[in-house]
């Protein structure tokens, strides 16, 4: 049976006063975001915000133009 892998605390950031923080150094390398990287911040009040490097968001959107293109074409 697998261990149950729920969500990690990394630590706490302080918001700065032009609204800037730093990501954990450990979560920097986890998923290795370097300096110059672009990330996408998504959220839905009262939900956690989330942080998606825009490389993957893009890979993402275009897997599911193409998804949605085969469905189109079933229909």
């Amino acid at each position: 049976m697998s261990k149950f892998q729920g969500p990690k605390v990394y630590g706490a950031v302080t918001v700065g006063e032009r609204g800037q923080v730093v990501i954990p150094a450990q979560v920097r390398k986890l998923y290795s975001i370097k300096t110059g990287d672009k990330l996408i911040v998504c959220s839905k009040p009262g939900a956690p915000i989330g942080l998606i490097p825009t490389e993957q968001f893009n890979q993402f959107l275009a897997h599911m133009t193409e998804m949605m293109s085969k469905i189109k074409k079933v229909i």
